[in-house]
């Protein structure tokens, strides 16, 4: 008996069951097509934003910098570090004190990076819930196919094979039609699981290096030195007196 002998002698909610392991199976493909298709864009994005950021880091001039993340507004580092970079730019603007700003600038970072793993994240949660269920769904119809078949041999007092072939073929198609929409979900879903991972650290990363670069400021080391100086002549003008009255 062939698979198509065997689809002929499906019953009714067997076929529903297939169905569903069917439509579940394309709406999965589809999903994952979406979710490399996003992924792969994504990564060459940030590799061509990368070189650009590392220009900034070395000294480079923040309008480079912006523009470049406008070019590549698909890039998890560009989204990350240009969040970073309108934060402190806006209360730079507004008259505050840049160094006061680096609670600012890095609630501004972990929102971004949040919301970017939100985007990357979506739909990964329906591969989850495909990979997970499908076998049991799958497994729902061998067991009402195995069902049917006894049924079959009870009403007609014999075990033939004309007999059972509508239970049987209804335990088998279920079966290897629930594994088959189960791999590729649990696959694609560990496949794209490792890739956020690696996205995180990139982004957690890039936004530890715009904090340093930002708020390493050559200004502030000659204001401690000047303050120290201050500390020091003060000391010396008090330490004065004291020596005279000696």
């Amino acid at each position: 008996m062939n698979f198509t002998e065997l689809l002929r002698h499906v019953g009714i909610f067997g076929g529903a069951v297939i169905v569903s392991l069917a439509l579940l199976s394309v709406f999965s493909v589809g999903m994952i097509i979406e979710k490399h298709r996003r992924f792969s864009s994504t990564f060459r994005e940030s590799v061509k934003f990368k070189p650009e950021f590392k220009k900034f880091l070395h000294g480079g001039d923040v309008q480079n910098l912006v523009e470049a993340g406008r070019l590549h507004p698909n890039s998890y580092v560009a989204q990350v570090v240009s969040a970073g970079i309108v934060e402190y730019d806006g209360v730079a603007q507004s008259g505050g004190d840049p160094t006061a700003s680096l609670e600012l600038v890095t609630s501004a970072l972990r929102d971004s990076i949040s919301e970017t793993l939100i985007q990357l994240k979506s739909s990964l949660g329906f591969l989850a819930t495909v990979g997970s269920t499908a076998p049991f769904v799958g497994l729902f119809g061998t067991v009402v196919g195995i069902i049917n078949a006894f049924r079959s041999i009870a009403a007609t007092g014999s075990g033939g094979m004309s007999v059972v072939s509508g239970g049987i073929a209804e335990a088998l198609v279920s079966t290897a039609l629930g594994i088959f929409v189960a791999i590729p979900a649990v696959v694609a879903f560990n496949h794209f699981t490792g890739k956020l991972e690696t996205f995180h650290v990139e982004m957690n990363r890039a936004s530890s290096q715009l904090v340093n670069r930002l708020f390493k400021i050559p200004e502030l080391k000659g204001l401690e030195l000047d303050e120290m100086d201050e500390v020091k002549a003060s000391k010396v003008k008090k330490e004065g007196p004291a020596y005279a009255t000696r």
